[in-house]
């Protein structure tokens, strides 16, 4: 079950800044393990992963490889994790219980004491303590396991509230995926835990390490491995191949480009996906003919997945840089931020022919980059007023939105253990950026509902600074992801339709209208007014019950 969570009780405005700060990063305490999966589990805390490794923060008598961070105090409390949930992915089901699938065997069993990760599920139930003092992972080998073993998967909340989880490979690899496991299975187990064969993930070889999946208004989904794409019927099982990414760039691991599906807007939810970056380099040369100097791509690819979107095909267009291993993340208002990463080389570690180091990348992207959807294409790009961090972030780095409304960004580390003297470390301090709206008076949503069903009006009060217009009231609804080795997995904007009162004390909220449009499970109701956002509040989307949930709301009309 669904715990309610209590609100991040937060002061209604943030005192307004005598000189508006602007962007700005802040590093802010340090992770104590490399933080190279994060995911947001309430509203002061993340569940972050490692490796299996000698990092400092310490749990009996060993190094921890997995911790929550706590967003309140910026410190990490080691969570006790029994198997090598290195290279995993993860998400969150339709009952708030958030599970991680798949990890490695063992590197250093002697002085490790790990399980094999490769088929481990992993639980993190709704924890209600603010300060995740009582908050635990549950893994048992013996009753919580995959049927195959995966590292390096996806995994996507669909329509029912389960965990699609997508490909991988079955043992370690120094680059392409050379030992592959070409299917699909689900948590909980669907089809009798039988996995699905993908002719898909076959075809995109070798090429197609953490595939990117979307799941579409319609309960599709959408995916893209290599340079390949399909649209993946769950309840047919069935896949529609559709156009390849132009110009033969690849965007899987190990040649990582950033991809998110655009927000869904009422009253059509018409879904667009933008791929930005990877590589250009063919999967045909052995890893070591490769250069850790090769430029990446600064293509970006949009294509709208309607029928007359997809005859149409991917529109081309540019960044203003080369990028590889970074991440796209959905901000409130609808613009997208794409940070970290590098403009040449490749993911993974010590496998082209001149690494730096033991990292494949090099040339690291210190500052981000904002993509406005909705405007004129050669116009999307913008780093006006964006600041420079001065760590760089690159393999097995990570990032999320928050729900404060500001972005955590942790990790790198292209080493085989923890190392400080390399070229590019292994990297523990933690760092936000903050936009704007973080250093003024803000608005904020008071007593939203913890539980909101689908297709349904709901009215709360809302507090709005006197500077504030209200020319553009936008009420966003968000999965903040699960964020592992360049992508953001199950991340999701849907805004709703909302209307504020003459007097500007209450706001009228139309929540989605089914579960396909917003797969059911936790989220965050972010407002914004005039580009000024407000902190989240942490909701329920659904009856909270455990998956599979039968559908909810009212189906859109074809």
């Amino acid at each position: 079950m669904f715990y309610l969570l209590e609100l991040f009780l937060l002061p209604l405005f943030v005192a307004a800044a005598s000189t508006p700060k602007g962007w700005h990063f802040v590093q802010n305490g340090t992770t104590g393990i490399v933080a190279l999966e994060v995911v947001v589990v309430s509203p002061t805390l993340a569940v972050m992963f490692d490796r299996a490794q000698n990092d400092p923060l310490q749990i009996n008598g060993h190094g921890a490889w997995g911790a929550l961070w706590n967003f309140e105090t910026n410190t990490a409390t080691p969570l006790d994790i029994m198997s090598d949930s290195f290279c995993a992915s993860g998400g969150i089901l339709s009952n708030g219980t958030m599970v991680g699938v798949g990890g490695q065997f063992p590197e250093n069993p002697t002085t490790e004491p790990d399980t094999d990760g490769r088929m481990m599920i992993r639980l993190f139930n709704p924890c209600t303590d603010p300060s995740g003092a009582s908050c635990k992972v549950i893994e048992d080998p013996r009753t919580l396991n995959l049927a195959e073993p995966r590292w390096y998967p996806s995994s996507l909340r669909i329509f029912d509230g389960s965990l699609m989880v997508v490909g991988g490979t079955h043992n370690t690899t120094p680059f392409y995926n050379t030992d592959p496991e070409n299917s699909f299975e689900f948590v909980p187990k669907k089809d009798g835990g039988v996995p699905r064969p993908s002719p898909f993930l076959e075809r995109s070889l070798p090429t197609n390490l953490f595939p990117r999946v979307f799941a579409l208004p319609d309960g599709k989904i959408f995916m893209i491995a290599n340079n390949q794409s399909i649209i993946y019927d769950v309840e047919q099982g069935t896949e529609t191949r559709l156009p390849d990414l132009p110009n033969g760039v690849r965007i899987t691991n190990p040649m990582d480009g950033a991809a998110t599906l655009l927000p869904l807007s009422p009253p059509f939810y018409t879904p667009e996906v933008v791929v930005c970056g990877g590589s250009n380099s063919s999967d045909a040369i052995p890893s070591l003919q490769l250069s850790s100097q090769d430029p990446a791509s600064d293509q970006c690819s949009r294509i709208t997945l309607t029928p007359e979107g997809i005859k149409k095909g991917w529109v081309v267009e540019r960044m203003l840089e080369d990028r590889m291993l970074s991440e796209m993340i959905l901000l409130p208002d609808g613009t997208v931020m794409i940070i970290n990463g590098a403009s040449t080389g490749y993911a993974a570690s010590h496998s082209v022919g001149d690494p730096i180091g033991r990292s494949n990348a090099d040339h690291p992207v210190t500052r981000p980059v904002l993509y406005l959807p909705n405007a004129p294409i050669g116009h999307r790009f913008t780093n006006e007023g964006l600041p420079s961090s001065d760590i760089p972030r690159m393999y097995h780095s990570s990032v999320t939105l928050t729900p404060s409304g500001n972005i955590f960004v942790a990790g790198s580390n292209p080493n085989s253990n923890v190392s400080t003297t390399t070229t590019y470390v292994s990297e523990f301090r933690a760092e936000y950026l903050n936009p704007p709206y973080m250093s003024v008076a803000r608005p904020a949503l008071r007593n939203v509902p913890t539980t909101i069903p689908f297709n349904h009006p709901f009215t709360v009060p809302v507090d709005i600074p006197a500077n504030l217009k209200a020319t553009k009231v936008q009420v966003a609804l968000m999965d903040l992801g699960f964020s592992s080795h360049a992508f953001h997995s199950s991340s999701r904007l849907v805004f709703m339709n909302a209307v504020l009162t003459p007097d500007r004390k209450s706001i009228t909220i139309v929540s989605p209208p089914n579960n396909r449009v917003f797969p059911p499970g936790p989220a965050f109701v972010f407002l914004t007014v005039d580009g000024v956002t407000s902190t989240g509040a942490h909701v329920m989307v659904g009856d909270g019950t455990s998956p599979p949930v039968k559908d909810q709301g009212i189906r859109l009309p074809l």
